[in-house]
């Protein structure tokens, strides 16, 4: 498998002959050409995103209600409230963002409390990607052309057994 693209080379003999497409999660490789239910995984993936955001949001109802009830006063009870409103909005942004370049590991394992705190953000960012097409297609796709043209450009080169190549005298 490649470092960059993640996308698997074939050996120039096999059946398929050059790289086969990254599977996305949910979607498999069906985001290829759009078969074997795509849109019906589309459908799913954004209904179950949307879902599972208003389930998140109901939890955060019900431990705002517990603050109510605790009596905590109104500085903590903001400063709850703006910690998941700016974490939210944090996740949100950098999951979009996620689905059109490859994330830095280094980055990712930094923000990974901040992405815990913000996850309705992130189930919303997913739901928004879902509606227009597979979260991470785009990049998927790109990826698997480069690698395909690689693969046509390194399969030109090569013609003939170089063995039985007439020598210059």
């Amino acid at each position: 498998m490649s470092d960059e693209s993640g996308t698997q080379d074939i050996p120039a003999g096999s059946p398929a002959g050059g790289p086969r497409p990254e599977p996305i999660r949910f979607f498999g490789a069906t985001w290829v050409n759009h078969d074997n239910g795509y849109a019906l995984r589309r459908v799913g993936a954004a209904t179950g995103s949307l879902a599972a955001s208003v389930a998140s949001c109901l939890i955060l109802r019900f431990a705002y209600e517990g603050l109510q009830i605790a009596d905590t006063g109104s500085f903590v009870t903001v400063l709850v409230i703006a910690m998941f409103a700016i974490c939210s909005a944090l996740a949100f942004r950098n999951t979009w963002d996620g689905f059109g370049r490859r994330p830095d590991p280094d980055r990712q394992a930094s923000l990974r409390g901040l992405l815990a705190i913000g996850f309705v953000g992130s189930l919303l960012a997913y739901f928004f990607r879902s509606l227009i097409e597979a979260p991470g297609e785009k990049l998927h796709r790109e990826e698997f052309e480069a690698a395909r043209r690689e693969h046509e450009k390194r399969g030109a080169r090569r013609t003939g057994n170089p063995s039985k190549k007439k020598r210059r005298r």
